[in-house]
This record gives structure tokens, sequence and C-alpha cells, in this order.
């Protein structure tokens, strides 16, 4: 048993951005001795959306701007549970950051719809209790996060949409912004690419293109007490129609967290994510077939969602540290924290 958890110890963080960590498999029996209660260290990781991402498709300076912005959220995380905070704060500070940030599609980089709008979801799901809470449709919420951990937290509910949960976030005092707030020029500019070529083919774009939804946040924790934490928010699919909805709030799909198994951070074209329960696949792989978190990350990611036609990635960690992180897309902005407490930060699948 030493030499187990030794070993796992020794291999809680090296990441590997497209699955080779932990092929061997670990038998059930000894997966969930390991579930035992612990003293595992912390553990941090966040992703700024997956999609259409070669070398050389960002200029020098934006890549330089993205990498400053995810070791600044990354790190933000980080201190948060150095200083003895839980993984819920540690994600929510993480995410707040990205969400000010014009460089993700969340809060204030958020996509716009068909009709030129900006509509925010989110979710934040607590490992230890199962509590989780979601938002979808916000217009003038600056935080959608901390919306989403409102409701889970300060309500019987586990999701609130549009008006209702505007009101219930001005009950609670979160910050209520103009929808202006949200107005990005090269968001606004992307739209009207998409909306030129509609009328130039005379029908509809399909909105699920790569380069039409990347730049969802999220974040995975696990903190000093041993739990493990997720949170994502996004500003959904560029042109997205008739008030849709994707996998980020939908708990199971785009969010999940159980101390039994993992945590799960998802981004990519929401419609697979929801179709397959993404984000509780990987921890039902887990749980019940002894998977270690790099191979059950792959399998869902690389396998069953690549196989269904969907692309896009996730983050993973146990309660133990171990990290997993799997795209099948051409990159994904990530970070973690890696075991001597520094920041890495990665961008392309190479």
């Amino acid at each position: 048993m030493k030499k187990i958890y030794a070993l796992f110890l020794l291999t809680a963080f090296v990441v590997m951005p497209l699955g080779t960590l932990g092929q061997k498999k670990a038998s059930f029996g000894e997966m969930k001795e390991l579930q035992g209660p612990q003293n595992p260290r912390l553990g941090f990781m966040i992703h700024g959306g997956a999609g259409v991402i070669r070398r050389g498709s960002l200029s020098p300076e934006r890549e330089k701007e993205y990498r400053a912005k995810l070791e600044e959220a990354v790190m933000a995380g980080y201190k948060a549970l150095q200083a003895g905070r839980s993984g819920l704060d540690a994600i929510e500070s993480a995410i707040r950051i990205m969400e000010d940030s014009p460089l993700f599609n969340a809060g204030k980089g958020a996509v716009f719809t068909s009709e030129g709008k900006n509509e925010l979801d989110a979710s934040i799901m607590d490992g230890k209790t199962q509590n989780a809470g979601a938002v979808a449709g916000l217009r003038r919420v600056r935080n959608p996060i901390s919306l989403a951990r409102a409701v889970m937290e300060k309500s019987e509910h586990v999701m609130m949409i549009g008006d209702g949960a505007e009101k219930f976030a001005a009950e609670q005092k979160l910050e209520i912004v103009d929808e202006k707030y949200f107005w990005t020029q090269d968001r606004w500019d992307g739209l009207q690419r998409i909306l030129k070529r509609e009328k130039e083919q005379g029908n509809t774009i399909e909105d699920g293109k790569p380069e039409n939804r990347f730049g969802t946040v999220g974040a995975v924790a696990l903190d000093k007490e041993g739990n493990i934490s997720a949170g994502t928010s996004t500003g959904g699919m560029t042109n997205k129609r008739f008030g849709r909805v994707g996998d980020v709030p939908i708990i199971g799909a785009g969010t999940y967290a159980n101390n039994a198994s993992c945590a799960v951070s998802a981004t990519g074209w929401g419609e697979y994510f929801i179709r397959l329960t993404v984000a509780r696949d990987i921890c039902s792989l887990m749980e019940y077939r002894g998977m270690p978190i790099q191979q059950a990350s792959d399998m869902v990611i690389n396998k069953k969602l690549q196989d269904l036609g969907g692309d896009g990635g996730i983050i993973a960690i146990d309660r133990f540290g171990n990290m997993g992180i799997s795209f099948n897309s051409e990159g994904m902005y990530r970070a973690y924290i890696n075991a001597e407490g520094r920041p890495v930060v990665e961008i392309y699948a190479d």
C-alpha cells in the first residue's frame, strides 16, 4: 500500500497534453483503497477554451497576452489554496479573472448571438457535498461564476436562467452591469463575418464551427481538506439562436465534481458534451472501472467524443492531485501548478 501511494504522489503533477499519463490501469480495489482519507497536495488547473489554435495563428504579442492572463489566473487560484481557502474560492477567483478579460469567451469577452446580444452561462460543483449551482442566459451579471456559486450556496435550486437569475443576482448584491459592458470589437467583427457569409450563401451558417466557439473558461481544484471542485463559464457559440444553451451549465456535461472520482471542467462543442455527459462519464470510468484519470479522460475525449463527431477538451483532477488534460482540437489554452509550485502555461497540441 505504501509503495502504491508513493507512486501516485510522484506522478501527481506530470501532465501530458494528449494523454500518455497513467496508461497502466489501476485495479478497482486498488483505486478504492487509495480513496481513503489522505493528506494530498494542493492542486490547481485552468483552461481558457479549446479550438483552432495552431502555432502561428496567434501573433507573438497576442500569445504573450494569453500566456500572461492564464498565469495570472492560475496563480490567483493557487494562492487562495495556499492561504487555506477552499477549492470553490480558488475556482471563483481564477474564473473571475478570465471573465473580466476580453481574451476569453466568458464575461467581458463573450461572443454574440445572432441578435447581437451576449448571453452567458456558468456552473460550479463541490465534490465533497455534490452540491452544484448553474446559470444560463445572463445578459447583465458581470461575473456569472459568482452567481452560479450563489445559486448553489444561497438557494435550494441547482439552475436559474434569464431574468429570474438576474433578479436573484441583484438580491445577492452581485455586480449588475449595462449590457454594453460585454461588447468587444473582436467578437462583434466575428459575428459580422458570419452574418455576411449567411447573406452571400442564402442559408444559416453552422455556428458550431471551432473558430466560432472557442474561449470557454474553467478550473478544477484540490484543496487542503482533500476536497475537489470544478467550475466553468462561457458566452456560448457565435451566432447562436433561439435561446440556445450548451454544456457549461449542465451538471455532468460541462462540469462535474465528486470526491469519489474526479473534478472535470470541459470546453468544446456543447451539444456533443451534453449527449455524452462527458464530465460525468470521465468520473464514472474512474469510479466504476478504476481507470487512472488520464486514461479515462482520453477514452472519453479521443474515442467516444471524437467517434460521435464532437471536438473539444477537458481538464480534470482527483483527490490525490493526479491531473488529466485531454483534447482532440488543435489547441487548448491551459495552465496548471506543477510539483514545485510553479505555473505551467500551454496553448498548442504539440
